[in-house]
């Protein structure tokens, strides 16, 4: 049989939630794989999934303004469809993202962001309903005081080792990095998972106690 296409697998993986994905995860000894829990989502309900580009930068107030900001503007342009960007800015200061790039990126069809770093224009990108996790908010924009490196490659994440074509997932709870190596497997196996608990739910709305539901499905 051959592989999904890269949509289909986003698609699939955004039906899911990081729990499960987690779940499947640490059975097969990855255990490290969720990024730091405060790197959320900017309101509730706010999901994404998609194929991981890496981003990373580091503070710099000496940076020359036109040549960064040409730069940054060269790396949403490389932004393939399906991406969700992943940031390591190694910054605490700067907004890392706002919403033009916001704009940019959902016409290019990618699929959200996740900055371990800083947002601005929350308001207007909310507006968009792009999926933006960040670690906090700022108006400093970052052009003249943080310098991007490199991006479309590799970079830790939250914690996370984060290498394009693996696959981000996120939501409220947090966000999750399977590695490309195993994106399909851990999917099939993650719906799997999702449909087993879906019947252990009904059966403990039916009245089961949970230890003989535990005994039966062997998840809860």
């Amino acid at each position: 049989m051959s592989e999904p296409s890269l949509g289909e697998i986003c698609d699939r993986y955004e039906q899911l939630y990081p729990g499960a994905v987690v779940d499947v995860l640490d059975d097969r000894g990855l255990a490290d794989q969720t990024l730091s829990p405060e790197i959320a989502p900017l309101r509730d309900g706010m999901t994404t999934a998609g194929v991981a580009y890496p981003v990373e930068g580091r503070p710099n107030r000496s940076v020359d303004p036109d040549e960064n900001m040409r730069n940054i503007l060269r790396m949403l342009g490389d932004a393939p469809e399906h991406a969700v960007l992943a940031y390591q800015t190694n910054d605490d200061r700067a907004a890392h993202l706002g919403e033009l790039s916001v704009v940019s990126l959902k016409a290019q069809g990618a699929r959200g962001a996740v900055i371990d770093g800083g947002v601005r224009d929350v308001a207007y990108i909310l507006e968009e309903e792009f999926p933006v996790f960040s670690r906090y908010r700022t108006p400093a924009d970052a052009v003249p005081r943080w310098e991007i490196l490199d991006w479309g490659g590799e970079a830790v994440v939250g914690g996370v080792a984060v290498s394009a074509g693996d696959v981000i997932l996120g939501d409220v709870d947090g966000v999750v990095v399977v590695p490309e190596r195993v994106r399909v497997s851990v999917l099939e196996e993650a719906e799997e998972l999702a449909d087993t608990e879906n019947e252990v739910r009904e059966a403990v709305r039916g009245g089961t106690a949970p230890i003989d539901a535990y005994d039966e499905y062997d998840v809860f």
